[in-house]
């Protein structure tokens, strides 16, 4: 076997000297590891563009014809049980280890940056190279307990990321909500594991298809158990991708720092349900009913994530759940059986959310110059608007971004999110009509979110803003340089001739300088980079570099799935070659031909609601069409009268149901939440009063017992002979009769 092959087991464990050397130096060397903590950052970035190295050369093997291969050794044996681990490598992890690394090195890169301020720097980076080597762990696992591991490590650095600034009692909530919603999908998830090793004997994947396959033909299976087995694992896909009933816990995750979300929602956490479905793709053909649960879920997340995204005013927010819809489409991919339009609509969904989310924290940094760190406003689209003036090229990114998700040619998510389109007319038109309408809703909730924040005069009055409060930002990036500057020297003369390092932070707090900023002021014998901002500014470079990046890949990856070439007169595209083993894993059959007229002709249709999509989101939200702020848009179509009526009713009820997030977390509050305290209280008196209360019973009668016949006995013998001989005699007479 190839030496490339060959090393690939340690893929996983190169992340890892980062978060260990952290935590090690912290403990025992302090202060010498903050004063290097930049190093850190250069190491993380250094050793996942290794990964991505060695992931492009394993890629490049898989598209020119090199075989799947499988490396296992033994971890433990007893007697006819043998627990397996090994590494994978086959075309749908390459894929996966290449969206990994790629977007991972962006956000690593951006987050030098973002982070720069924050007393949790190194922290962060431990967490973020833990969490990447998790994930890498999990798409190169050979069987399903090994899966099992890697995910749940997975949710354990996710917990971790999203409750970051866990001082924050909201983020604390949102990581334990997202902590207790996994665990329903997860203890699901090894309930199937175990019940399917009970079916099969097996946990590694060769093994376990071919053994399913083999009982499926010769129809040597319980049909309702084996359902049961596959719908518990498809319950892990359903909580860590946030598909409809567990996904209630993606739109809070959104209190951890930005370049989280974009990893969250890219690459890792929820990307992780869909390789589980991914890989088990083989199985879930053999079981129709199984792939029609999952088209299903897809169907139903899809058309509720978007409409609950059309009327929320946290930027983030919005783009969560976008993310949940974008996933329903590959869901419902997956399920209708359509395996290369799912991972080609990851792959595209990837990089245009990615560079969304970080857009949406250059934005957010922008906006904290103005009104300081305050997350209800700094991403509230409420009070954003005319960013374009300031930052054009977070507004060129974003746009490119936007339009992508909306599906405008030629960029990366139209060729995916067309395909999926195409091929749900010919599973059910009811679903491709809900799809359909959806894609529209999608381009009116994605342009309203970029009219609202870039175009337009900004909401804010900065003058006003700056007077009050500004923001002071200290420069440590090893990247570039920061912005323009305008130094206030009463506030560096102020700390420059501070005689003592234990001045409180609350004591600057005033002059601009945060909690979580005075540690690395405090350290530095003289300020020099303090800055701040009395309007919206530019990222830096650091930041601006991986959204360029970005830019790219929205522009090309696209490509990877129509770039036709010709082989024994079928027509195939990279991605379709690609990903031609996995399919076809257990010789699966695969339809590669690709009709252009039918595509263009589709195209036309799916484009054509796009842009209808766009003109509403115009004509509500657009400055130029200002005169429809003040107006209200139905009075141009219904006139006064019972219909009218209706009509406001209607958009009343609509926008109450996405801004209340459909009333889904109020229901589990008021039902399971409710519910399960209640039967914890019932039980807790239970407890206390019945099983406690038996047992100090039994106790206080065993005390009173003794204490009467403490009594009786008065020490003589004679006594206590006679009380024998007369309870001998009342026995025998009972007895003898």
């Amino acid at each position: 076997m190839e030496h490339t092959y060959q090393d690939a087991w340690i893929i996983p464990f190169i992340p890892l000297p980062v978060p260990l050397a952290i935590g090690v130096g912290l403990l025992l060397f302090p202060a010498a590891t903050k004063k290097l903590r930049r190093i850190w950052a250069f190491l993380s970035v250094l050793l996942l563009s290794i990964i991505m190295v060695f992931s492009v050369a394993l890629s490049t093997k898989q598209i020119n014809g090199s075989p799947i291969y499988q490396y296992v050794w033994s971890w433990t044996i007893n007697n006819d049980f043998s627990l397996d681990f090994g590494n994978l490598i086959d075309p749908l992890s390459s894929v996966m280890l290449i969206l990994i690394t790629t977007v991972g090195i962006m956000v690593l890169i951006y987050s030098d940056n973002y982070m720069s301020h924050d007393q949790g720097y190194l922290r962060f980076f431990a967490y973020m190279s833990f969490f990447n080597a998790s994930m890498l762990g999990l798409v190169t696992s050979s069987n399903l307990l090994q899966i099992y591991i890697f995910w749940e490590l997975v949710g354990m650095c996710s917990y971790l990321l999203i409750g970051f600034w866990f001082t924050r009692p909201l983020a604390a909530s949102a990581c334990q909500k997202a902590f207790v919603t996994n665990r329903v999908g997860d203890f699901g998830f090894f309930l199937g594991i175990l019940g399917l090793y009970w079916i099969t004997g097996s946990f590694e994947f060769r093994d376990f298809f071919e053994i399913a396959k083999n009982l499926i033909d010769n129809n040597r299976y319980n049909s309702f158990f084996f359902t049961l087995c596959a719908s518990l694992l498809f319950v892990g896909a359903v909580a860590k991708s946030a598909q409809f009933p567990l996904h209630v816990w993606l739109p809070d995750a959104m209190e951890g720092p930005t370049p989280i979300s974009a990893l969250i929602h890219a690459a890792t956490m929820v990307a992780a349900g869909v390789f589980l479905v991914a890989r088990l793709f083989p199985f879930f053909t053999g079981i129709p009913y199984i792939m029609n649960i999952i088209a299903l879920v897809g169907i139903i997340t899809l058309l509720l994530g978007a409409t609950l995204a059309l009327a929320q005013k946290d930027i983030k927010r919005s783009l969560a759940y976008s993310t949940m819809s974008q996933l329903g489409y590959i869901m419902l991919a997956l399920g209708m059986g359509s395996y290369r339009a799912a991972l080609f609509h990851l792959i595209t969904h990837a990089y245009s959310k990615a560079l969304l989310f970080l857009g949406s924290g250059s934005i957010i940094h922008s906006m904290e110059s103005i009104i300081g760190y305050s997350p209800d406003k700094t991403q509230n689209m409420a009070l954003m608007g005319g960013l374009t003036k300031y930052a054009p090229i977070t507004k060129t990114s974003f746009l490119v971004g936007t339009l992508s998700l909306c599906g405008i040619p030629p960029l990366a998510c139209f060729w995916s999110k067309d395909e999926i389109l195409n091929d749900s007319w010919l599973y059910s038109p009811i679903f491709a009509t809900i799809a359909s309408f959806t894609a529209g809703l999608t381009a009116f909730y994605m342009f309203r979110m970029y009219l609202l924040t870039f175009e337009g005069h900004l909401n804010i009055n900065c003058k006003n803003y700056s007077a009050k409060k500004q923001n002071a930002l200290y420069s440590i990036s090893i990247w570039g340089k920061m912005g323009s500057k305008v130094i206030k020297k009463k506030l560096l003369s102020t700390i420059n001739n501070s005689k003592t390092a234990s001045l409180k932070a609350n004591q600057m707090h005033g002059n601009g300088i945060s909690n979580m900023m005075w540690p690395l002021i405090t350290k530095k014998k003289k300020v020099t980079k303090l800055k701040t901002y009395t309007y919206p500014y530019e990222s830096d470079n650091t930041m601006l570099f991986p959204l360029l990046v970005l830019v790219v890949f929205t522009l090309v990856s696209g490509y990877i799935g129509v770039f036709p070439f010709d082989q024994e007169r079928i027509h195939f595209d990279i991605l379709s070659k690609w990903l031609t083993p996995s399919i076809n894993f257990l010789h699966l059959n695969s339809n590669n031909s690709f009709d252009y007229y039918e595509f263009l002709r589709n195209a036309v249709f799916s484009v054509s609601i796009a842009y209808f999509g766009i003109s509403l989101a115009s004509l509500l939200y657009a400055p130029a069409y200002s005169y429809f702020h003040n107006f209200n848009l139905i009075n141009l179509f219904v006139k006064r009268g019972p219909q009218r009526i209706i009509w406001d009713k209607i958009i009343t009820l609509l926008y109450n149901w996405s801004y209340n997030r459909g009333y889904i977390d109020g229901f589990y509050a008021k039902t399971l939440i409710r519910g399960i305290r209640a039967l914890a209280e019932l039980t807790h008196f239970f407890d206390k009063q019945v099983i406690e209360g038996i047992i100090n019973s039994v106790g206080v009668l065993t005390f009173f017992g003794a204490e009467s016949t403490k009594y009786i006995g008065g020490g003589r013998i004679s006594s206590y002979l006679f009380f024998y001989l007369f309870y001998v005699a009342i026995f025998l007479v009972i007895y003898l009769r």
